[in-house]
């Protein structure tokens, strides 16, 4: 029979099998270690149904399990010891599935493949947030990263998406699939904005999996050429990860609806008949701009009952219907735009209690269906309007 060599031991107390001196009684501490971890082997069995794997993806007791096992498979004396426990027949399968046999590993450059550190292999049972190799080679890309040296030409592109996020154009998301990673996407890991600037060649990797080398840029100033599948796991490990959305597509607002275009409201622009004297001073100037999922008519119906319509009636001079538009995002982006020329006055409710609305605008209408021009064009973020020309300025 076989016996364990010093090498065998030293690998076997590595993996959370104990060698000890013989004790008196049938069986020896190293005899009953092994029988032990046997059985966790078995209840991992028992629990999944399948054998333990090798693999990056995998959870590091389960690849931990998977080495032990092929270690067991291959000495003749653990298979012995064993057999009569074997009920599974997990001693007489092939090697685990996933990735090569780790024998031309010495025991320290296993445990560092596996993601282990030394000392923390000495209770296996209470491992606790241990990465995987794959987990720390996609931090190392993440944290490894050069100077951006034309960041320059990048600088621009995210203020813009900034300003766009803001602005309701772009949104985030949760990060899903690897096929949002393209080149010209963008994404938020690590507290930071990331541009997806370059995607070489796709080419499948050592586990036959399809990957490639990208150029990312970060909005401090650094950039890195990580994989692909680097900035999957990245994204995916971060629980504050997203995706920023593409611009919203095609004009905001339309005369006519195309086949599948899902109505969300309408943008409405009022003239207020108040005789409030800033009102009465300025009456072509003064409007309201909203957005509304109901008819215009409806929303207005009792205006002079309300402090927001300045508890007055109303004229409309204008309105847009919207298609697949985020009504709260679009109205909070035209206030943003209108906000340096923001009505500042007071009316009371018909309790007398002084309000302050805050939909009312010092500008003219050609301002107001100009930022309707620059929303359909999607160049709206750049513009802010001055109260002192009475047009869009671009920032």
């Amino acid at each position: 029979m076989a016996k364990f060599t010093d090498e065998d031991d030293a690998l076997l107390e590595e993996l959370g099998v104990e060698v000890d001196a013989k004790r008196e009684g049938s069986r020896t501490p190293r005899e009953e270690r092994i029988i032990a971890g046997f059985e966790e082997i078995q209840r991992f069995v028992e629990e999944h149904g399948r054998s333990p794997q090798h693999g990056e993806e995998r959870d590091i007791f389960e690849r931990l399990y998977a080495v032990r096992l092929d270690r067991l498979r291959e000495l003749e004396e653990a298979r012995t010891l064993l057999a009569s426990l074997d009920h599974q027949g997990l001693l007489s399968a092939g090697p685990s599935a996933g990735e090569a046999s780790p024998d031309d590993m010495d025991d320290d450059e296993l445990l560092s493949q596996l993601g282990v550190d030394l000392p923390a292999i000495a209770d296996m049972t209470n491992l606790r947030h241990v990465r995987t190799a794959a987990e720390k080679r996609a931090a190392e890309e993440i944290a490894n990263r050069d100077r951006c040296e034309d960041f320059d030409h990048f600088k621009l592109l995210f203020q813009q998406v900034q300003k766009e996020l803001d602005g309701g154009i772009r949104q985030t998301r949760p990060f899903e699939l690897k096929a949002e990673i393209r080149p010209g996407s963008w994404f938020i890991v690590g507290g930071q904005k990331a541009y997806v600037a370059e995607v070489d060649e796709l080419f499948t990797n050592a586990q036959g999996r399809t990957d490639a080398r990208l150029r990312v840029i970060f909005d401090n100033g650094t950039e890195s050429n990580m994989l692909m599948r680097s900035l999957q796991r990245a994204l995916n490990k971060d629980d504050a990860g997203r995706r920023i959305t593409d611009p919203v597509a095609g004009p905001l607002f339309s005369g006519e609806r195309e086949q599948d275009d899902q109505a969300s409201g309408t943008i409405y622009v009022l003239r207020s008949k108040s005789d409030h004297p800033t009102v009465s001073a300025n009456r072509n100037l003064v409007h309201k701009i909203g957005v509304t999922n109901i008819g215009v008519q409806q929303r207005i119906a009792g205006a002079r009952l309300q402090p927001t319509f300045l508890m007055a009636d109303v004229e409309v001079v204008a309105i847009y219907e919207l298609f697949n538009i985020n009504r709260t995002r679009l109205e909070n982006l035209i206030h943003r735009v209108f906000d340096p020329a923001r009505l500042d006055i007071e009316v009371k409710d018909r309790f007398g209690n002084p309000v302050v609305p805050r939909e009312w605008f010092l500008a003219p209408l050609f301002a107001i269906d100009e930022a309707v021009e620059r929303i359909k064009d999607g160049t709206i973020t750049q513009y802010v309007y001055d109260p002192s020309t009475a047009r869009l300025q671009r920032q």
